[in-house]
């Protein structure tokens, strides 16, 4: 029999990348697989998957009662399956996993996708802020698997804790091929203008994005559209922005895809955009996976001058990093990239380079050393 495998996070599963690629890893691996998380009112429907997939009603969306229920939930659920080896992603699923490896005698592996105790959502919520940060310090320094998305988190518990972290970061999967993905959808069947550049945001609608400015920018920048693919705890504002500024025919906005879908819109992307602030220790230390899938995308980046982003453009010259979030400097760094074909020409073919260093299947190499160790 198989050894079993059950990883659990908190989203709906929809937009995964990074578990559903563990999950693909584990099942070439040789493990049965199964990936838990939530269901909620508007959650798209899963296509079906090569591993089991289950998805919890809860009667909480959001807050300390979602949390505390969904642990709950999942500990009861992780107690009553059958499960050799459970894998919590992230902190606010680490609780129900401790405990239920504890009560069966299972394996336990934590994969820290971000600096959880330091997200903006936790800023000015001490007793929040405290209840994580207790959870971490009991459980982090008993963990024997562990393994994060970067090198400067991975410092940072191992400089807290003393544990033994290894690095797993977030890259896309290398297609066959030249590297560089192609997708068959146009942009008019996307709802996107032919004749307009497309600066493409991807990814949660949060605070500290650098959203709400890169949307004033755009009144400076000409013959392009912002294109904000994703939902968040502050879409409605950063919309009613637009709408505010008369940018109306500057902006669109798009509902969050599934992953398989996303694609579709990066590769129509003539620059994408990642400028989170330096405001928090986790987006100070971030590395966002929408970089990367620029960079498989063969499209040029303009990103913030943080601590990973910035090893990534020193060493593959993939774009334009800002130094400050005034509107007219973020517009005119656009401007900037968007006249300059011999730059773009290059960041491209740079891209392309990269993409086959930056991706999934160098991974995987970690992945291997740390999963070995349960046949």
């Amino acid at each position: 029999m198989k050894k079993k495998i059950i990883l659990s996070v908190t989203n709906d599963l929809t937009s995964e990348q990074r578990v559903h690629k563990v999950c693909m890893y584990l099942i070439g691996a040789g493990f049965e697989v199964e990936l838990v998380g939530r269901r909620k009112k508007k959650s798209l429907r899963l296509e079906e998957r090569p591993y089991k997939t289950k998805r919890l009603f809860l009667f909480f969306g959001k807050g300390p009662l979602f949390y505390a229920e969904y642990n709950l939930r999942l500990f009861f659920y992780l107690l009553f399956h059958r499960a050799d080896i459970l894998v919590a992603n992230d902190l606010d699923t680490l609780l129900a996993n401790y405990l239920a490896s504890k009560f069966k005698n299972s394996k336990l592996v934590h994969d820290s996708h971000e600096y959880f105790t330091g997200v903006p959502e936790l800023e000015g919520r001490s007793f929040a802020k405290k209840t994580w940060k207790r959870i971490e310090s009991r459980i982090f320094p008993k963990l024997k698997y562990m393994y994060t998305v970067n090198d400067s988190i991975a410092k940072l518990y191992k400089d807290e804790y003393g544990v033994d972290i290894k690095v797993v970061r977030n890259f896309p999967v290398l297609l066959k091929g030249d590297g560089v993905l192609s997708f068959p959808k146009t942009k008019m069947e996307l709802g996107l203008p032919e004749e307009k550049k497309i600066i493409l945001y991807q990814g949660s609608v949060n605070v500290d994005r650098g959203l709400a400015e890169a949307i004033e920018a755009m009144q400076y920048v000409n013959d392009a559209v912002l294109l904000i693919v994703g939902d968040g705890d502050i879409l409605e504002e950063v919309k009613e922005k637009a709408e505010k500024l008369n940018l109306g025919g500057k902006t669109i906005f798009k509902k969050r895809v599934p992953f398989e879908d996303l694609w579709n819109y990066t590769s129509h992307a003539d620059i994408g955009i990642s400028l989170d602030k330096d405001t928090n220790i986790n987006y100070r230390f971030s590395l966002p996976n929408k970089i990367f899938d620029f960079v498989h995308a063969g499209v040029p980046v303009l990103a913030t001058n943080l601590v990973e982003i910035k090893k990534i453009f020193k060493k593959y010259e993939i774009g334009t990093m800002i130094e400050n979030h005034d509107p007219k400097n973020i517009a005119e760094s656009i401007n900037i990239m968007l006249n300059d074909s011999e730059k773009m020409k290059r960041w491209k073919e740079n891209c392309k380079n990269a993409s086959r260093e930056l991706c999934w299947q160098n991974e995987e190499k970690v992945l291997k050393e740390i999963y070995s160790n349960f046949f």
